[in-house]
């Protein structure tokens, strides 16, 4: 299932996800993993089965296999173009000088805000994580990159658990069960179509944008 995490700024959603990947430390309350308290998986063990993609995308001085690749010798060229593929990725970088062996400067100063978030779109997915979280992942990104993305993100979350926070309540309609926070309480639950026939919060976060 796909998961979506609004409300507007200050609301909880990331301190969720900071909680969710263990970088913050549950003082009330529990999250369950398979039905087992998060804090009785071993921390890496935990964070091998996520993959965060964020809104600011960091990328490291080298080419777009290492971007991709990260430290994990195991993954191979093939896999790496199969992913770029997936993600719409491959379109940009086969424009590059030396395509897949373009140099990068660290921060990813060569190339926009859209490239480098279909750069971390493909780098979570070849990991291959059983849970995924985006964090405003497509927050900076004009329309048309934004479609591409989206193209990329319905095969992404395919057959996958799925953590959206989103700003742009249009990239995620489809999400099976949208939670909807406000000064950090979870104040409604429900699907996109649901939530709108409330007019509660949902409908006037919708209202503003639409």
């Amino acid at each position: 299932e796909t998961v979506a995490l609004v409300g507007a700024t200050g609301s909880g959603k990331t301190t969720i996800i900071n909680l969710l990947t263990r970088f913050y430390t549950i003082q009330r309350g529990e999250i369950l993993l398979d039905g087992r308290n998060l804090y009785e998986y071993d921390r890496r063990f935990l964070r091998k089965q996520m993959a965060t993609v964020l809104q600011d995308v960091f990328l490291f001085s080298g080419d777009i296999y290492r971007n991709i690749r990260l430290k994990n010798l195991e993954v191979s060229d093939d896999s790496i173009h199969d992913v770029a593929r997936f993600v719409n990725a491959d379109k940009f970088i086969e424009r590059l000088e030396d395509r897949y062996h373009h140099r990068v400067r660290e921060g990813g100063a060569t190339l926009s805000q859209g490239q480098r978030q279909l750069l971390a779109f493909a780098r979570a997915l070849v990991m291959d994580p059983a849970l995924l979280i985006l964090d405003e992942a497509t927050a900076n990104i004009d329309s048309e990159t934004e479609k591409w993305i989206q193209k990329g993100l319905d095969r992404l979350l395919r057959d996958r658990t799925a953590v959206v926070v989103a700003h742009r309540l249009s990239t995620i309609r489809q999400s099976d069960m949208i939670i909807v926070l406000h000064r950090g309480q979870i104040r409604e639950v429900g699907t996109h179509q649901g939530l709108l026939a409330q007019r509660g919060i949902y409908y006037k976060l919708y209202q503003l944008q639409f």
